[in-house]
């Protein structure tokens, strides 16, 4: 088996699996849908930002919220391959560690977009104008965002053993990167302390990317955010490739 053909292989698993669950798609839809329905809708009625209605100026941080919490929860299903068997089949092929964790990988990502697709598709129930060309750069940006994040959950559940210890790592990492990302507030006139917690919060720069481009509002350059977004991917593809290789069984 060549490397590309493992590859090809672990991330058909994985889409396979997430198709069969049938739950797991509606679920990651429902709590993105909420916030946008209630919170939004609900603050949206007497609260405007920079001439935007609530609703609208949240929607790209939905969007972010959905890929944050589907791709670090993703890491999970390593610890339940693990407790299967399934992993340890997996680490005695003959394939790399690190062509492993390319394909699942590859496949959180795959699954991450599909759910972004639908909630790009949402946009226009709640009356957003997205052309095709919007459309596609908002995707690339939420893709290149999901290769981070799906990273670092592969790389805290290559170290974790329990799906209980796994989840209390990541709603320790979650919560902050949400709430600290300027996802329901704008990031102008914050106190010094929020500022600078928004500023060193690498998804910040994610939510600021999908602002500007659906609904023109952004607070730092777009050289700024897209540069980000890169590094914050190479990083945690090497934080998550590191881990496998030194992943036991």
């Amino acid at each position: 088996m060549s490397e590309l053909e493992g590859i090809y292989a672990v991330w058909l698993r994985e889409l396979k699996v997430y198709i069969r669950e049938k739950e797991r798609v509606v679920s990651s839809l429902i709590s993105p849908i909420l916030w946008l329905v209630a919170f939004g809708t609900g603050l949206g009625s007497v609260v405007e930002i920079e001439g935007v209605n609530y609703q609208t100026y949240i929607y790209p941080g939905v969007l972010v919220m959905s890929v944050l919490f589907s791709s670090l929860f993703y890491g999970v299903y390593v610890i339940w391959d693990r407790k299967l068997d399934f992993l340890k089949e997996v680490l005695v092929a003959p394939l790399s560690r690190v062509s492993i964790f390319i394909g699942k990988a590859l496949g959180g990502c795959t699954t991450v977009a599909i759910q972004s697709a639908a909630l790009l598709a949402i946009g226009y129930l709640i009356g957003l104008p997205l052309p095709l060309g919007t459309l596609l750069w908002v995707f690339l940006l939420l893709f290149i965002l999901s290769v981070a994040l799906v990273s670092l959950g592969l790389a805290i559940g290559a170290n974790m053993r329990s799906p209980e210890g796994f989840m209390l790592v990541v709603n320790f990492v979650i919560w902050p990167l949400f709430f600290f990302s300027g996802a329901l507030y704008p990031l102008d006139s914050l106190p010094v302390w929020l500022s600078g917690a928004t500023n060193a919060n690498p998804v910040t720069y994610g939510v600021d990317a999908v602002r500007g481009a659906v609904i023109g509002v952004q607070h730092f350059p777009l050289l700024v955010d897209f540069a980000v977004l890169l590094l914050l991917s190479l990083a945690m593809i090497a934080a998550g490739a590191w881990s496998f290789r030194r992943m036991h069984d």
